[in-house]
């Protein structure tokens, strides 16, 4: 069992998320947004889930400090030049996705 929790280092939900699987001894792979961009394959798991429009983290401090309540963008371009906006933690479990922090469903994973 490998988990993928894509995220932010800064971030205290990724945190938690990473500190609820070192606590159960359980394989994560941490990707850190600020470093690598997610792929476009991973983003396609990752959307058929939710939608783009969800992973932009509109209540964090980047999308507040850029100011961009006041533009019109392209949600896709948006993430892809600005990795540091996405809602993480992101994880991944084989086709399985949460948004946020979830502990009630990665419980679920464990027991599979």
């Amino acid at each position: 069992m490998v988990i993928q929790i894509f995220g932010k280092k800064s971030c205290n939900n990724t945190k938690k998320a990473e500190r609820f699987f070192k606590e159960r001894n359980i394989k994560y792979q941490f990707i850190d947004l600020n470093k690598y961009p997610i792929s476009k394959g991973e983003l396609k798991v990752i959307t058929n889930k939710f939608s783009i429009d969800d992973l932009l983290d509109v209540e964090g401090t980047e999308y507040k400090k850029r100011n961009l309540q006041y533009f019109v963008y392209d949600t896709q371009e948006l993430l892809d030049e600005n990795p540091c906006l996405y809602k993480t933690p992101i994880l991944r479990y084989k086709n399985s996705v949460t948004l946020g922090y979830h502990p009630d469903i990665w419980h679920e994973w464990i027991k599979k």
